[in-house]
């Protein structure tokens, strides 16, 4: 069976393989063996991959998130059943044909892509935990966000939307402005050093309670500017690998708070689920849709990679067909 592995940490290009593991066992009781479809390669899996934040167990599978098909139930499961597409669970090694997984928190996905479907398990959750973490947010706010083209920053504007929030979404290049707009973001601008002051002359006074970062250097800086009395700036990513430039007299008459993100702090039953529910109607019904710039098999890993690295959503194909049978 294949599966993409490191046996140490370093480098993609020379630490990534694919292999041959062995064969699932059959489901135990409460479990379901699923044969994974789709799986997104994302920067983090790569800085995973690094060892630069986390150093698991080695070997390791890896893949932090994706759809899979049930192929096989073990005894006692009655909320999925075979032919069901369901979100693998965070950090359970999708990159690989099958795998057993615990029955507990599946659910099946409703009808829709499933190119679209295996990005659930990352970036709906951490939009909509960056939403109902870090501020108290009332019906009208409005949220400030870079790299609004992202995956995570449409899943924000889909699910700020949802929740009753107003999203000024701030992007580097003018062609997306109207695709942003028309997935229902209230205010698109460029990132830019005119974006704050331009924006205020349309919301006023308005409240902006949440600016959420993904980019890092200037971009990250400047975000502090937008926020109300109070406020918080929460990074997820950084683009860019630049620190963030902190005006400290700003800081403080804002009493705001500066904080960092991953979706990892977050119990996955309790807290990343329930997103992951909550977004699946919104991808079945194309409110929140995130283009892929490529498809990759399992084998074209480092294409794949490389692919990444010239930047758009990219994601693996794990299972060819025959895998689901």
């Amino acid at each position: 069976m294949r599966a993409i592995q490191i046996t140490q940490f370093g480098r993609p290009e020379d630490v990534v393989r694919v292999v041959d593991v062995p064969e699932p066992p059959a489901p135990g009781p409460g479990e379901v063996k699923v044969a994974v479809e789709f799986s997104p390669l994302n920067r983090h899996d790569l800085v995973l991959v690094s060892g630069a934040l986390l150093q698991p167990p080695l070997p390791l599978v890896l893949g932090n998130e994706g759809v899979a098909r049930i192929v096989e139930a073990g005894q006692g499961v009655g909320t999925v059943a075979v032919g069901d597409l369901v979100v693998v669970p965070l950090l359970a090694g999708a990159w690989r044909e099958r795998l057993v997984l615990p029955a507990e928190g599946l659910f099946p996905l409703p009808e829709g892509s499933v190119e679209q479907f295996s990005m659930l398990g990352g970036n709906p959750p951490t939009a909509g935990l960056i939403l109902s973490e870090y501020a108290d947010l009332a019906p009208g706010d409005w949220i400030v966000q870079n790299a609004a083209n992202s995956g995570v920053g449409r899943s924000l504007i889909a699910l700020a939307k949802v929740r009753g929030f107003r999203t000024i979404n701030l992007a580097r290049d003018e062609s997306v402005f109207a695709d942003l707009t028309a997935s229902g973001a209230d205010i698109v601008h460029l990132d830019d050093e005119t974006a704050a002051e331009d924006v205020r002359k349309e919301i006023g006074d308005a409240r902006v309670a949440l600016a959420v970062d993904s980019v890092g250097g200037a971009s990250a800086g400047r975000l502090l500017g937008w926020l109300s009395y109070g406020g918080s700036v929460v990074a997820y990513a950084t683009a860019t690998g630049q620190p963030i430039p902190v005006n400290e007299l700003t800081l403080i008459a804002k009493r705001a708070t500066v904080r960092g993100f991953s979706v990892a702090y977050y119990d996955y039953a309790t807290k990343v689920l329930p997103v992951i529910r909550e977004a699946a109607p919104l991808v079945a019904s194309g409110a929140l849709f995130v283009p892929v710039a490529a498809v990759f098999d399992l084998e074209d890993i480092h294409a794949a990679i490389r692919q990444l690295e010239r930047g758009g959503k990219v994601l693996l194909r794990v299972a060819t067909g025959k895998e689901t049978a």
